[in-house]
């Protein structure tokens, strides 16, 4: 595995920028955002953990312990978490940060949809990592929405991360098959191992990637200790974005009660505002067919 190329650097040209962006299909920044803010979502984060019995008695909220089993999306346990996670004014409010917005900008070359839809990720030991996936057959809506993975704390490799394949957006929407993990659905393509790039994060490093882009989790090698990160995904105003990015993950619940707690209006329901053009999600996208041997593979239409 290699390095990211660090594009802090390209902030001062956005025309090398997008040419960077185009060719590898992924940007990485250092330090991009605040520590200080990272640490508050952070902290804000573990109080819900702990209150959940999610971490061990007796530890470090923010050291965020745990030998319990993993709990992962599906379980009965993971949604009142979800629930609460999502509550947060501060989690949504970090998607638009002024360097994340100005960056987009940059990268697009024009105004920018935020969307709504915002992910907590938190990784458990023992918990399989997220397969080579794309992320376009979860969003759909334009092809150009890049996802921006931040993490919440310091992660050296023991923790895992994220990895990337540069140059994999050119490859086009891939077929998928089932693979355990996250979103349960990983790329049938064939990849060579030394190519992928990734690295350890610090608070406030941000990895932004296209919605063709080919990327992975790194397992969480830590015996009791949870990682914690966050997605938050961006497009062009113009270009067609799907309904489903619209409401709140998974669906289960809908904005009167993400804002119940809320103490500022100006973030609620600000996409009403923007002139977007909304269009269907196909669940065709990700479709199984058996294979011999009792495989279950992806077709697309």
């Amino acid at each position: 595995m290699g390095p990211f190329r660090v594009a802090n650097a390209l902030l001062e040209h956005p025309e090398r920028l997008r040419a960077q962006a185009e060719e590898d299909g992924y940007l990485f920044f250092e330090g991009l955002l605040d520590p200080l803010r990272i640490a508050g979502l952070r902290t804000a984060f573990a109080e819900i953990l702990e209150r959940h019995g999610w971490l061990d008695p007796g530890t470090d909220r923010l050291e965020l312990r745990s030998s319990r089993p993993a709990i992962v999306e599906g379980m009965e346990a993971y949604w009142p978490v979800l629930a609460d996670f999502q509550r947060l004014e501060e989690f949504h409010a970090l998607a638009h940060d002024p360097a994340l917005v100005d960056l987009f900008e940059k990268l697009f070359g024009g105004a920018v949809l935020v969307h709504p839809r915002n992910i907590g990720r938190i990784m458990f030991p023992s918990t399989p990592p997220t397969p080579p996936h794309q992320d376009y057959v979860h969003i759909q809506g334009t092809p150009n929405t890049w996802t921006a993975w931040i993490p919440l704390m310091d992660i050296p490799p023991e923790l895992g991360g994220l990895e990337v394949l540069p140059g994999s957006h050119r490859w086009g929407l891939l077929s998928v098959r089932r693979m355990p993990g996250a979103g349960g659905v990983g790329v049938s393509r064939s990849v060579d191992e030394s190519q992928w790039v990734g690295g350890p994060f610090a608070a406030g490093d941000v990895l932004i990637f296209h919605s063709w882009t080919v990327h992975r989790g790194r397992p969480n090698r830590t015996s009791d200790r949870l990682r914690l990160s966050v997605d938050y995904r961006y497009q062009p105003v113009g270009e067609p974005v799907t309904a489903d990015s619209l409401r709140p993950h998974f669906n289960r619940f809908d904005w009167e009660f993400v804002y119940r707690d809320w103490k500022s209006e100006t973030l609620k329901y600000y996409w009403q505002r923007l002139p977007l053009q909304i269009v269907s999600y196909d669940p065709g996208l990700v479709r199984f067919a058996a294979e011999p041997g009792g495989q279950q593979e992806g077709e697309r239409r």
